[in-house]
């Protein structure tokens, strides 16, 4: 094996398109570039993200992305070890979109084709940005997954927890929707949060009480669902300040659980 390696990585699991070009070496690993496009725009008038759009845009993007991953990196495809591509989990069609271009450019240039697992790739990116040695204690939390684990290698983990039902992106959406704020519910949430107050509603902290790294958000949503209606039947609608409130309260929550 060569004293460097340099890897072109692809990722297309929900709705951001990104590609980043990853050189490890005997100073240790290097993001020598990271390219995101969102689509944000794309699903914001369905209320969460769309797979069947999100697919197309990813097919529509994913060339011009690693184009100007390499272009950043001051590479060429001919200057690739090999190529790495989220293989899963994730929306079925933004997966094969990924695969399907990344299995094109390794028959094309004969370089070698790894496929990552998506929570994989989030677990060690504290390798890269940190320098982070293992083992070590990581909390994941992604938009469709959350869990608590042991990281002891690049292959070598150990779940000692997770979420029983919902993810906290998942909730935030969902609870951003019960507000009847925009998507994607976790930055709306945040942002109305801040002329809130927190203590004003008395939201659940589920599975506190209990001992292990489980955790759950389905009954905070409940609860934060029976609270806006009873401010509805009450008093016939919410205001701003109903909305803030409630946000916030539902940020607190959830920042609680999670600590």
């Amino acid at each position: 094996m060569p004293d460097t390696l340099t890897f072109l990585g692809i990722e297309s699991s929900c709705d951001d398109t990104a590609a980043a070009v990853v050189r490890d070496g005997p100073d240790g690993p290097a993001i020598l570039s990271s390219v995101v496009q969102g689509q944000t725009r794309l699903h914001a008038g369905f209320g969460g993200v769309v797979p069947e759009i999100a697919a197309r845009a990813h097919a529509e993007r994913l060339d011009h992305c690693i184009e100007q991953a390499l272009s950043e990196a001051g590479l060429e495809v001919t200057d690739l070890d090999g190529i790495a591509v989220t293989a899963g989990p994730g929306l079925i069609g933004g997966v094969l979109s990924g695969v399907m271009c990344a299995k094109g450019l390794a028959a094309g240039t004969g370089l070698p084709l790894v496929g990552v697992n998506h929570l994989a790739g989030h677990a060690l990116t504290p390798r890269l940005t940190d320098g982070l040695g293992f083992p070590y204690l990581l909390l994941l939390v992604s938009g469709g997954h959350c869990q608590f684990l042991i990281v002891n290698g690049a292959t070598e983990y150990r779940r000692i927890g997770g979420t029983i039902d919902d993810a906290p992106g998942e909730a935030f959406d969902k609870a951003a929707r019960l507000l009847g704020l925009n998507q994607p519910g976790g930055p709306e949430i945040e942002r109305v949060a801040k002329s809130g107050d927190a203590a004003r509603f008395a939201l659940p902290r589920p599975l506190l009480d209990r001992a292990g790294c489980d955790i759950s958000f389905s009954g905070l949503k409940t609860a934060l669902l029976r609270a806006r209606d009873g401010l509805v039947c009450d008093q016939g609608g919410l205001t701003r300040q109903d909305q803030a409130d409630l946000a916030a309260s539902f940020q607190a929550a959830t920042k609680d659980i999670l600590t």
